[in-house]
């Protein structure tokens, strides 16, 4: 098992920065790969960035490529998603999630474990 929660969002306007953290615990967190996903209201979830258990790989939808980081730190048991130039379209929100296999990982049944998600307002 793996527990999740998110943390950081909240309200900020266009052109700023969020970063937000998803802390982890139960099963050695270096064993898992991460994902970010969002849903937006009246909104499917979509996927919005992807590291591989050690960091070496990650991948973005192309509507935040360039704008978001997605990175871990495995000594802390905690992912991280930067997200600067934030627009009003990034209002949703913020799930992490947890997978224990390898391949692909766009897709919400990828992932085995999920966080109760954080919300990010950008007002314009």
């Amino acid at each position: 098992q793996v527990q999740l929660v998110e943390s950081g969002g909240g309200l900020v306007q266009a052109g700023d920065s969020l970063r937000l953290s998803c802390a982890a615990s139960g099963r050695t967190f270096s064993s898992v790969a991460m994902g970010w996903f969002r849903q937006a209201p009246g909104k499917d979830r979509e996927f919005v960035a992807f590291i591989s258990w050690s960091g070496s790989r990650t991948a973005y939808a192309d509507s935040v490529k360039g704008r978001f980081t997605i990175s871990r730190d495995n000594a802390k048991n905690t992912a991280y998603l930067q997200m600067n130039s934030l627009t009003p379209e990034d209002t949703a929100v913020y799930y992490c999630a947890a997978k224990l296999g390898s391949g692909i990982y766009a897709y919400i049944s990828a992932y085995e474990y999920w966080g109760q998600g954080t919300q990010v307002t950008v007002s314009s």
